[in-house]
């Protein structure tokens, strides 16, 4: 990292993530943020938080590579499908890719982590853990010993990922998930809030998770509020 905030940086969004992405980059890297961008069909507006927004399809005429990194703040819309074309093509312009590791995520000396990623405060990623390329980790998430997260991956917060398991492409963990050991979560996944997976899965599946009916007896009246 450079030291101070002499790294430009364009932030390619403009939804929460994107407004999150900048307050992370901002008080806790060597990043300056200098403007947002977005697709020209979805320019709805000329400023975001004091920075302009320019059309991502003529960014580098405003915010020239060689002078600026690029990250771009998408969710798991698409099944990751609209982050991984948003990065391959700011690749393509010639921009280098910004990767954010939170000062208070433990990440092991012995683990390694791809290009374009962004990980949050709380997640700890243990001995021999491979992170491939544009992977999103929410904060919180346990990511067990010799495990590997493929790229274009989107794991949201408090997942659990244990030893030698393997989460495929452009999947997709919820809040409260956990993939037990030695288990294969295969490319296409999409694993819901608190769904355990305890076996190898196959491409493309979908788990759901199961919404609790209420109680016949309401909280007033199993509490005696008056």
């Amino acid at each position: 990292m450079v030291s101070g905030k002499s790294v430009k940086l364009v932030i390619v969004g403009d939804s929460a993530f994107a407004q999150v992405a900048h307050e992370y980059f901002e008080n806790d890297s060597s990043y300056q943020v200098v403007g947002f961008s977005v697709e020209s069909p979805y320019l709805h507006r000329r400023d975001l938080m004091g920075l302009p927004v320019v059309p991502f399809e003529t960014v580098q005429e405003v915010f020239p590579p060689s002078e600026h990194h690029l990250f771009v703040a998408t969710a798991y819309t698409q099944l990751n499908r609209l982050r991984t074309r948003l990065y391959l093509l700011a690749k393509d312009k010639g921009y280098e890719l910004a990767r954010y590791v939170s000062n208070r995520a433990f990440l092991s000396k012995s683990a390694s982590i791809g290009e374009h990623c962004f990980i949050f405060e709380g997640n700890v990623i243990q001995p021999f853990v491979q992170i491939g390329n544009n992977v999103i980790l929410w904060s919180g998430n346990h990511i067990g010993h010799h495990s590997v997260i493929k790229d274009n991956v989107f794991i949201s917060s408090h997942v659990v990922i244990a030893g030698f398991s393997e989460i495929g492409e452009n999947s997709f963990l919820g809040v409260n998930a956990a993939v037990s050991n030695n288990t294969k979560v295969a490319r296409d996944c999409w694993v819901g809030p608190g769904i355990t997976i305890i076996k190898d899965t196959k491409p493309a599946e979908l788990y759901r998770p199961t919404h609790p009916d209420p109680s016949k007896v309401d909280t007033l009246r199993f509490f005696k509020v008056q």
